[in-house]
């Protein structure tokens, strides 16, 4: 925990911010029958504003770690190299203990019809790992996070357009030869994810085992990564805001552009992370990184994004935050009335529901769920506090 360095930039932080308030918010609907559409993910193929939060703050990860590798002149050392590696397992870490975490209250929960004395009911339930899930949102952003740091450190930069292109390529045809694009076990996606990680330890979708942060889709996300690590060096090698937005608007243009083209061919699909959603998603969050750098440090329009900028200064603990959170609220029970009844169930069927309506009630229920975790955020903001994670 250090003291929130200086020289940041707003735009960044303010985008960072945006995309995991959107993560939180859509993480946590009071009812998922009771759903907006757009704050549903795409059933397979398409493209919802939801399915933009997650790719996009991946896009600034790559960014961020420009700026931070930046600071080493992208020269490869062993403490830079046990630095990225540190991090990486940290983050894996932290992903598997929220997967724990969640997996320990639903066996708590399962074995109630045992007749078990509580502590050994507890004890099987904190130690269920055979069934735990090995790959998540955590997960994935530690594994490109630390692979496109190697790349950004062991290579040089001129090549990696061409590592980014091969490897967007590459995946589309083990898609398009390996029955990728269907929902189905037969899938080379599925197929691999049940292979490396086992049936027991993946996300099944749909009664479909492809986990949607899958092995296969990994290396696409990588060159999600690598996609902003160079929409970092267009950014910070270029010093005047109007070509900065420029670029990143030229950037965002062609990018989004392909992405839309192609989809004719390769469908846009952020379960299997496919190429035509990397240039999509990235094409999108450099033209909206563009619009921030315009209206915050070009037009000096700054009052409104104080609110994003208290997560957009931490945002992994925040959301690390929310995740446990999020988890105690529907998981975790007290007496109500004749049985049993979560948090989230009584504040969304009790409070909520009865005066606002299914739908937007659960739409409440997330945006006061955003809201408590922004006291969280804005306290350590307002005390310049950065928990780096």
């Amino acid at each position: 925990m250090t003291q929130k360095p200086s020289g940041r930039l707003l735009a960044l932080d303010v985008l960072r911010g945006i995309t995991i308030a959107g993560m939180i918010m859509v993480n946590n609907s009071g009812s998922w029958q009771h759903t907006y559409a757009p704050l549903q993910h795409a059933e397979w193929n398409g493209l919802t504003p939801t399915d933009l939060v997650f790719p996009f703050f991946m896009f600034i990860m790559g960014i961020s770690t420009y700026i931070s590798l930046r600071k080493f002149n992208f020269e490869f050392s062993t403490p830079t190299l046990l630095k990225i590696l540190k991090r990486t397992l940290v983050i894996f870490v932290i992903g598997l203990g929220l997967a724990w975490i969640g997996l320990s209250f639903r066996t708590y929960h399962v074995l109630e019809p045992e007749g078990l004395g509580f502590f050994e009911r507890f004890f099987r339930a904190i130690t269920n790992f055979e069934r735990i899930r090995i790959l998540g949102v955590m997960q994935r952003l530690a594994l490109t996070y630390g692979i496109a740091s190697i790349v950004a450190i062991t290579v040089k930069h001129k090549y990696i357009p061409y590592i980014i292109g091969v490897t967007l390529i590459g995946y589309f045809l083990l898609l398009l030869f390996g029955n990728g694009f269907e929902r189905s076990d037969e899938s080379i996606v599925s197929v691999v994810d049940r292979a490396v990680l086992g049936m027991k330890h993946l996300l099944v979708d749909g009664g479909v085992a492809i986990d949607p942060e899958g092995v296969l889709s990994t290396l696409p996300a990588i060159a999600h990564v690598l996609i902003g690590f160079c929409c970092g060096a267009v950014l910070m090698n270029t010093k005047d805001n109007e070509k900065r937005i420029t670029q990143l608007f030229i950037i965002g243009t062609i990018l989004t552009f392909l992405g839309l083209l192609l989809s004719y061919g390769c469908p846009i699909n952020k379960k299997l992370w496919t190429p035509t959603f990397v240039l999509a998603t990235c094409g999108l969050g450099s033209l909206f990184l563009a619009l921030l750098v315009w209206i915050i440090d070009i037009k000096g329009h700054k009052k409104w994004s104080v609110f994003f900028e208290s997560f957009g200064v931490n945002p992994l603990f925040i959301y690390v935050f929310a995740g446990v959170l999020g988890t105690l609220s529907y998981q975790a029970v007290f007496p109500y009335q004749e049985g049993y009844i979560s948090a989230k169930e009584y504040i969304y069927t009790v409070l909520l529901q009865p005066y606002f309506g299914d739908y937007f009630g659960a739409l409440v229920y997330a945006l006061l769920f955003v809201a408590i975790c922004w006291i969280i955020g804005n306290i350590l903001y307002k005390k310049n506090i950065y928990i780096k994670i």
